[in-house]
C-alpha cells in the first residue's frame, strides 16, 4: 500500500473562503489576519493571525465541539541537539511541564487538566517539538494561562532536572528492545554522520550526564538551548474550540504576545542525508522479534516543495499497489511476502528517503536478490508504461472526494494536525496542502523515478537469523554490511500496471435523512438489522456491521484459531480484488471474536453493495487454498510468538484481561492448535460455521430504509442464518477472589512491572459511576507521586479501567531498575495517603471530577465510524434503547462524597489482584489459576 507521502494528514479539494469580517482591523498585538482554504462541507469558522512577535496562530471555532484543544508546534527538534548532548531537545520538552513563574507547582498543569476532563502530551521529532492538550471548553482560559507560560517563563527547577533525566532514561530503556528503533539505529550508521538527523534523539543518563567542573551545568545548557531556539518566529499555535473566533483571538492576544521575538528562523539542513559515493549498500540486521522484512531505500530530494503536484506520491501509489499484477501480488504468489508499503520517510527539508518496505515470509528471506530484481522490474515497467495522465487524474479525483466530505476527527487531532501544517505550508494551504494535486507533470515524476536505481540504493534486511559483526551504538542491534547484491537473479513474472479503478463512486449526493436513534428494521429469530439514517457528518458514507454468531466459536483453542484462520483467509483472499476498492474509499474488514466473526463495511454509499456482494460470494463459495491459509497462519503465529517481546506494560494488561474475561485462550494453546490445522480443516470449519449462524447487524449513515433493507437482505439470503439469540454465549467478566495469587506474564523483557487492579462489587451502573469518578480523582496524584517525585519509571498511570462492563481501577508502574516489591510498597503508601486525601474532600470538591467523567462519557462522536462503533458496542451489551451512556452519566452526577468513601474502603478489600514481573519470574498458568472464578454479579440498576 502507499503510505502517506507527507507526515501530516490533512485532506484537500473543493474550497471556499474562511469566515472573518473583511472590515475588522487587527486587534492590538495582532500583525495580520488571513484565512485558509476549506472544503465546501466544512461549517467551522477559521481565522489565521500573525502576532506582532511573529507567532503564527490558527483559530477554529466549532460550535459543535464538546472539547477545546490546543497544539503548539516549535520548529526545533533532536536535529538541533549539541554534539555533546544527545537528547537535549527531548529533555527540554519534559522540563517545560514542571512549573513556570505563575504556576510553580510541578503538577499545576496536569492537575488542572485532570480536574476538567483534559488530556495532554508532547513529542520531540527531528525537526519539531509539539505540545498539545484538550479540556472542557469552559476551562480553556485557565489551561491557556498555564500552557502559555511554558513558552515565556519556565522555571527549570534544579531539583527537578535530575529526576526528569531519569525519566528520559527510563523512556529510552523501555524502548531499547523495540525493533523499529533498533532498525533506525542501524540505518543511522549507514547514512551521512554529518547530517544532524542521524543522531541519538531520545537521550540517556550517559548522554545527558552532569557537565565537567568549570563548564556550564546541564541546567545552564538546557536554559541556553531554550533561549536560543524557543522563539515566536518558529512557533505555530492552533486552537479548536466552540468559542467564537473573537473570544479565541482575545485569549491568544492576552497570553501569547510575550513569547520572545528574536527574529529566529528555522534552521535548514545542508548536509546530504546519504553519501552518494558509498552507495549502494547492502545490510542485514538481527531482529529480536520473530519477523522478517526488507527495506529498499533511495535518497531523493525532499518532495515537500512539490506538495502541490505530489510526484513522489504518484510513484508510491503505483509501487505500493496491491491489486492484480502488482509487485506485492507477484511476491505473494511466489510465497515470498505478505505485505508491502511505499512512500517517503526521513524528510529533512533538503533530502529524504523513498522507501519500499516488504514484510517477508521465511521463504522470502531466502530470495532477497530475486525480490530486488522484481522490484526493479516493476520500476522499469512504470518508467516504460506507467507515466500516464489518466492515472494522476484518478488519484487526484479520489483525494478530492475525501476532502470534499472530510471528517475532521477530534478537536485535539485537528489542532495537532493544523499546528504542524502551519509549520510547513502557507497559511492558506493548511487544510489543502497534503492532498493538493494541481496537475500532471511527467518531467517532475521522471526526476524522482531516475533516483530509483540500483546504484542509489540502501537495502536493509531485518530477521532473527542474522549473524552480525557490528553493533549499533544505542539500541545494540547486531548488523552486517555485505558486498554488492547478486545481480544475476531473475525477476518474477506476471507484473502489470493497474487498470482503471472500477470502485470509484459516482453518486456523491447527500440524502436528507436523519433519525434520532437506531431502530429495528428487520426483526427475525435468526437475523436482526438495526438502522439509523444519519446525515450529521455531511458525507454520503455508510457503515455496516454484521456479527455472524456461532455457538462454538471459542469453546476451545482449536475453534478460536479456526475462526481466526477463516476470517483471515477471507480478507487475504480478497486483497487483490479489494485493493482498488480501498483506494476508492470502500473498506472491508472481517475479524474473528469470541462469538464468531464480524464483517465490517465502511465507505461511500455508491458501489458499496458491489463490495458486499463480492465479500459474501467469497465467504460462501471462494476457494480456500493452501497458500492463503499459510500466509494467514504465518501472520497469526508470528503475532503470537512475538507477544513476549511486547512492551511489558502491555503484557501485564493482556495477562489481566486473560484472567478476568472468559473465554480467552493462552498464546501457547493457540500456537499448538494452529500447528495441527490444514486448509482442509478450515474448509470443513467453514461448512460447519455457515450451517449454524445467527446474524445481528447494524447500518448507520446516509442511507434510507429501503436501501438498507435491500442490502441487509442480500446478506441474510446469502448466509441463511438459522439459530436463535440464546444459542451463542457472551463474554463474561469474572469476579476476583482473595485466593487469586499474584500473576506473572510470559515475557522476554528485562524490566520490572506492577499492575494493581481493584475491582468493583458488581456490574451495575451505580458501581461503574462511582469507580469512574474515583479513577478521575486518582489519575493525576498517582502520576505526580510515583513518576514525577519518586521517578519509578517512564510508564506510570492510574485510572478507571473496566473489563467489559465490570468496573475497576488500575494502577501501573513499569520501571527499568526498580523491583516489583519496592514498587508495590510505593503503591501501598500512595493508597494510604490517597485515603487521607479522599477523607479531606467534600461534595463541592468532587464536582469538577464528576463533571469531567460525565463530559467524557457524553463526548461527541467525531466521525461516522466512531458513532457506529459506539452504537455497535451498546448493542453488544444488550442496550437496545441505546441510552446506556446517558443513564451512566446521570448516575455519575449523583455520586457524592460519602458514596466515594464507602466505595474506596470496599475496593481495598478482597477484590484485588496484582500482575507483576521481575526478570526470572516463572509465568503463571493463567487459565488454571482462574478456572474456579465465577462471573461478577450484574447488580441492580
Amino acid at each position: 500500500m502507499p503510505i502517506p507521502i507527507l507526515s501530516i494528514l490533512v485532506i484537500l479539494a473543493f474550497v471556499t473562503t474562511g469566515h472573518v469580517k473583511a472590515d475588522d482591523a487587527p486587534a492590538e498585538g495582532i500583525a495580520d489576519i488571513d484565512t485558509p482554504k476549506i472544503s465546501e462541507h466544512d461549517s467551522r469558522e477559521y481565522r489565521t493571525l500573525e502576532l506582532e512577535n511573529g507567532l503564527e496562530v490558527l483559530l477554529v471555532s466549532d460550535p459543535e465541539a464538546d472539547k477545546a484543544a490546543t497544539s503548539m508546534n516549535v520548529g526545533v527538534g533532536s536535529a538541533n541537539d549539541p554534539e555533546d548532548l544527545d537528547g537535549l531537545a527531548h529533555l527540554l520538552e519534559h522540563m517545560l511541564f514542571l512549573g513556570t513563574d505563575d504556576y510553580t507547582d510541578p503538577d499545576a498543569y496536569q492537575s488542572y487538566l485532570s480536574r476538567h476532563g483534559g488530556n495532554h502530551n508532547a513529542f520531540t521529532s527531528t525537526r519539531d517539538t509539539n505540545y498539545f492538550f484538550d479540556i472542557e471548553p469552559d476551562a480553556l482560559a485557565g489551561a491557556l494561562d498555564r500552557f502559555s507560560r511554558f513558552f515565556i517563563a519556565p522555571l527549570f527547577n534544579a531539583d527537578q532536572l535530575s529526576s526528569e533525566r531519569s525519566i528520559v532514561h527510563s523512556e529510552y530503556q523501555s524502548r531499547i528492545r523495540d525493533d523499529g528503533r533498533r532498525e533506525n539505529d542501524v540505518l543511522n550508521q549507514l547514512l551521512n554522520p554529518d547530517n544532524p538527523t542521524t543522531g541519538f534523539s531520545v537521550g540517556s543518563r550517559e548522554t545527558l550526564a552532569d557537565q565537567p567542573e568549570g563548564e556550564p551545568s546541564l541546567r545552564e545548557r538546557v536554559i541556553d538551548f531554550y533561549h536560543r531556539y524557543y522563539d515566536a518566529n518558529v512557533m505555530q499555535l492552533a486552537i479548536v474550540a466552540p468559542q467564537s473566533l473573537d473570544e479565541l483571538e482575545d485569549m491568544v492576544r492576552k497570553r501569547f504576545t510575550n513569547i520572545a521575538d528574536n527574529d529566529r528562523e528555522r534552521e535548514t539542513i545542508e548536509e546530504p542525508l546519504a553519501n552518494k559515493d558509498e552507495l549502494p549498500r547492502i545490510v542485514s540486521m538481527q531482529s529480536l522479534r520473530d519477523s522478517r522484512s526488507v527495506r529498499f531505500l533511495f535518497p531523493i530530494p525532499d518532495p515537500h516543495e512539490d506538495y502541490r503536484t505530489k510526484p513522489a506520491a504518484y510513484l508510491a501509489n503505483l509501487l505500493g499497489h496491491e491489486g492484480e499484477g502488482s509487485l506485492l501480488a507477484a511476491l505473494r504468489d511466489a510465497g515470498f511476502a505478505d505485505g508491502l508499503s511505499a512512500g517517503v520517510s526521513r524528510s529533512d527539508g533538503n533530502e529524504a528517503l523513498f522507501s519500499i518496505d516488504i514484510s517477508l515470509t521465511p521463504a522470502g528471506a531466502e530470495h532477497l536478490s530475486r525480490i530486488q530484481a522484481t522490484l526493479f522490474e516493476a520500476i522499469e515497467l512504470i518508467r516504460k508504461d506507467g507515466l500516464e495522465e489518466w492515472r494522476y487524474d484518478e488519484q487526484a479525483q479520489l483525494a478530492e472526494q475525501e476532502f470534499r466530505f472530510q471528517q475532521h476527527g477530534s478537536p485535539l487531532q485537528s489542532a495537532m494536525r493544523l499546528s504542524m501544517n502551519l509549520a510547513y505550508y502557507p497559511l492558506e494551504d493548511v487544510n489543502y496542502a497534503p492532498y493538493r494535486m494541481d496537475g500532471y507533470d511527467a518531467e517532475q515524476i521522471e526526476t524522482y523515478l531516475q533516483a530509483l536505481n540500483p546504484d542509489n540504493l540502501i537495502r536493509l534486511y531485518s530477521g532473527p537469523d542474522v549473524d552480525g559483526d557490528q553493533q549499533s551504538p544505542w539500541f545494540q542491534a547486531n548488523y552486517r554490511i555485505h558486498e554488492k547484491a547478486d545481480s544475476s537473479a531473475e525477476p518474477l513474472s506476471g507484473l502489470s500496471l493497474p487498470e482503471p479503478n472500477p470502485f470509484i463512486a459516482k453518486d456523491m449526493s447527500l440524502l436528507d435523512e436523519q433519525d434520532d436513534a437506531p431502530s429495528l428494521l428487520i426483526d427475525e429469530e435468526s437475523f436482526t438489522l438495526w438502522h439509523q439514517a444519519h446525515s450529521g457528518f455531511d458525507t454520503p458514507k455508510v457503515e455496516w456491521r454484521f456479527s455472524l454468531q456461532h455457538p462454538d466459536a471459542a469453546t476451545s483453542a482449536r475453534e478460536a484459531v479456526l475462526a481466526r484462520l477463516l476470517a483471515g483467509w477471507l480478507g487475504d483472499s480478497l486483497n487483490e480484488t479489494f485493493y482498488p476498492a480501498r483506494l476508492a474509499g470502500q473498506n472491508f474488514d472481517p475479524y474473528a471474536h469470541s462469538r464468531g466473526m464480524t464483517l465490517s463495511f465502511s465507505g461511500w454509499r455508491d458501489r458499496q453493495e458491489l463490495v458486499m456482494h463480492e465479500a459474501l460470494s467469497q465467504l460462501v463459495e471462494g476457494d480456500i487454498d493452501e497458500g492463503s491459509i499459510e500466509r494467514v497462519r504465518h501472520r497469526l503465529e508470528r503475532e503470537w510468538r512475538n507477544e513476549p517481546q511486547d512492551a511489558l506494560h502491555r503484557q501485564a494488561n493482556r495477562t489481566l484481561s486473560q484472567a478476568l474475561i472468559r473465554p480467552q485462550w493462552p498464546t501457547g494453546d493457540l500456537l499448538a492448535a494452529s500447528a495441527e490445522l490444514s486448509a482442509e480443516d478450515v474448509r470443513e470449519y467453514r461448512r460447519h460455521f455457515l450451517d449454524n449462524l445467527r446474524i445481528e447487524s447494524m447500518v448507520i449513515g446516509n442511507i434510507d430504509e429501503e436501501q438498507a433493507a435491500r442490502a441487509g437482505r442480500l446478506v441474510a439470503d446469502a448466509l441463511e442464518p438459522r439459530l436463535e439469540a440464546d444459542d451463542t454465549p457472551r463474554l463474561e467478566p469474572l469476579a476476583i477472589t482473595s485466593e487469586l495469587p499474584t500473576l506473572h506474564p510470559e515475557t522476554t523483557r528485562k524490566e520490572h512491572v506492577v499492575l494493581r487492579y481493584l475491582q468493583g462489587q458488581d456490574r451495575s451502573l451505580a458501581s461503574q459511576a462511582k469507580l469512574a469518578v474515583l479513577g478521575q480523582l486518582i489519575e493525576s496524584p498517582f502520576y505526580d507521586r510515583l513518576r514525577t517525585e519518586q521517578q519509578l519509571g517512564y510508564v506510570v498511570n492510574a485510572g478507571y479501567s473496566p473489563m467489559l462492563d465490570a468496573p475497576g481501577l488500575s494502577l501501573l508502574v513499569q520501571s527499568p531498575d526498580t523491583e516489583s516489591e519496592t514498587i508495590q510498597s510505593h503503591i501501598d503508601d500512595f493508597l494510604d495517603t490517597f485515603s487521607d486525601r479522599l477523607d479531606s474532600l467534600n461534595d463541592e470538591d468532587i464536582q469538577a471530577y464528576r463533571q469531567a467523567v460525565r463530559d467524557r462519557l457524553m463526548q461527541r462522536d467525531n466521525s461516522l465510524g466512531e458513532l457506529t462503533n459506539r452504537l455497535w458496542y451498546a448493542l453488544a451489551y444488550g442496550d437496545t434503547d441505546f441510552d446506556r451512556r446517558e443513564r451512566l452519566a446521570e448516575q455519575v452526577m449523583e455520586v457524592d462524597h460519602e458514596a466515594l468513601r464507602e466505595t474506596w474502603e470496599s475496593l481495598r478489600g478482597d477484590a484485588v489482584v496484582s500482575v507483576t514481573y521481575d526478570p526470572g519470574d516463572t509465568p503463571s498458568d493463567v487459565l488454571e489459576v482462574v478456572s474456579e472464578l465465577s462471573p461478577l454479579p450484574e447488580g441492580e440498576e
